[in-house]
Order: C-alpha cells, then sequence, then structure tokens
C-alpha cells in the first residue's frame, strides 16, 4: 500500500489492521512518534491525518492511504518547536511528539487560543512529568502572546 507520509510517498507492506504506528515506526522508521498505552488514551502516538490529530496506536494503517500523514518528524511550526524549547518544556521527553502534534493542529485551527482552547485541545495528553503549566505557556508563545 502507498502512503504519503511528511510529503514523500512511501510504499508499505502490511496488513490493512496493522496500527499505523507500528507502520511509521516499524517499518518506516519514523521512531518519534512514541508508543504510550497502546489505548488511544495518553496521545504519545499522536499524528495528524489530513491535518486531523489522531491516534496511531489505534489507527489501522487503511485509515491512513490516500490521506496525508505527518509525524513529529514532518511537523513544520517552527514557532511551536521554538517555544517549547525556550520554555524548557520537556522533561523526559516521552510524551513531547504527541503533545507538539496535538498544540500544532489546535494553532493551525486557531491561531489564537485561550487557555480553555489550549486545555481542551491537549486534554488527552497525558504528562508523567507534569509540565502542563510549560506546555500551556508554549503554545501561547507561538500563537505570539506572552507565556
Amino acid at each position: 500500500m502507498k502512503l504519503d507520509v511528511n510529503g514523500s510517498t512511501r510504499e508499505v507492506d502490511a496488513a490493512p489492521d496493522m496500527p499505523l504506528l507500528w507502520v511509521l515506526r516499524d517499518l518506516l522508521g519514523l521512531t518519534g512518534t512514541k508508543f504510550g498505552c497502546g489505548e488511544a488514551l495518553c496521545g504519545a502516538c499522536t499524528v495528524h491525518l489530513d491535518g486531523v490529530p489522531v491516534r496511531a496506536c489505534v489507527t489501522p494503517v487503511a485509515r491512513a492511504e490516500r490521506r496525508k500523514v505527518t509525524t513529529i518528524e514532518g511537523m513544520k511550526n517552527s514557532a511551536l518547536r521554538l517555544a517549547w524549547i525556550d520554555l524548557g518544556v520537556p522533561q523526559c521527553g516521552f510524551c513531547q511528539a504527541g503533545q507538539l502534534m496535538s498544540a500544532a493542529a489546535l494553532l493551525e485551527a486557531n491561531p489564537k487560543p485561550t487557555d480553555d482552547d489550549i486545555d481542551h485541545a491537549l486534554a488527552g495528553n497525558l504528562c508523567r512529568c507534569g509540565t502542563y503549566v510549560r506546555i500551556r505557556a508554549a503554545v501561547k508563545k507561538a500563537a505570539g502572546g506572552e507565556p
């Protein structure tokens, strides 16, 4: 099957029901997307399908055919990445790819989100280190506001 991943057409030999996460990590070597819970509860595996955040651990690869898949490796929002670094958001870093992908989708849909907008959009992304305050500040900074 052919997939459009980060702007490149990639051909994979995978069962249609194989989780997209394993195709990305094991078959394509894109290891930025993490496995967390395997049940779409933690958000570590968040990628975009046509700009919409999805949980790759429960998304069958067949659902990604004829759609644009964007992983953390293909995320273009440099303002968001820089804000993340400037504010020292990551601690262990495990959840960060999922957090960034959800934040990027939020900013694409809503370039000036409120605190409530940010909290709602990232509510499904768990951070074991509890860096939620810095995550919110980084999203606000990337949106052009003060952290």
